[in-house]
Formats: structure tokens, sequence, C-alpha cells
């Protein structure tokens, strides 16, 4: 039994993993979080912008405050929304959570 614990005392860098094994966990880590967190957000992201690059007026959207209402007009940054007949809103482009209704 002495003598095994002297061996291994002896051969301390056998019992010891290579910088690789250390770093693989790591990595490991880090494909699940962008698999399971990073890449779906960025998918979401995605067609976000794409449903408000084909945001028209006339379409029928909610924004993410939930007030519901008909694009009048399209600026670069903004979007006018007719909510009431004599009530129009003026909202930021990324305040548009949803196309409920295309204008056809």
């Amino acid at each position: 039994m002495i003598s095994f614990a002297v061996a291994l005392a002896s051969n301390g860098a056998a019992a010891r993993p290579s910088g690789w094994m250390q770093i693989i966990p790591l990595i490991l880590i880090f494909v699940v979080f962008w698999f399971i967190l990073i890449w779906p957000q960025q998918r979401r992201q995605k067609q976000h912008r794409k449903m408000l690059e084909s945001l028209k007026k006339g379409d029928k959207v909610v924004t993410v405050g939930g007030i519901y209402g008909v694009v009048t007009h399209i600026g670069e940054n903004t979007v006018f929304i007719k909510v009431d007949e004599n009530t129009k809103l003026e909202v930021s482009k990324g305040a548009i959570a949803n196309i409920v209704e295309k204008k056809s």
C-alpha cells in the first residue's frame, strides 16, 4: 500500500489531466449555452426585423404595450398608427410586436 502511494507521488504528472482535457468542459458548456439561449434569440430577432420590413400602410398591428391600431404612415424609425377615428399615435418601429392582419 505504501509503495502504491509512493508510486503515485513520484508520478504526479500522469495523474493530472492535460490542458485540453480541462478546456473541453468549458467548450461543451458554451456550445450548450449557444444552442439553448443565443441561437433561438437571434432567430427571433431576425424574424421580427423581417416582419418590420414587410410592414405596410393599412396593416392592423399590436404594439408591445397592447395597443391595437392600423398603420397610416411609415417613417424611417417610427410608425404612425390610427387607434380611433380621431386618435393617431406615433410609435417606434421596434414597439410593433406583431402584425394582426395584413392588408391584401
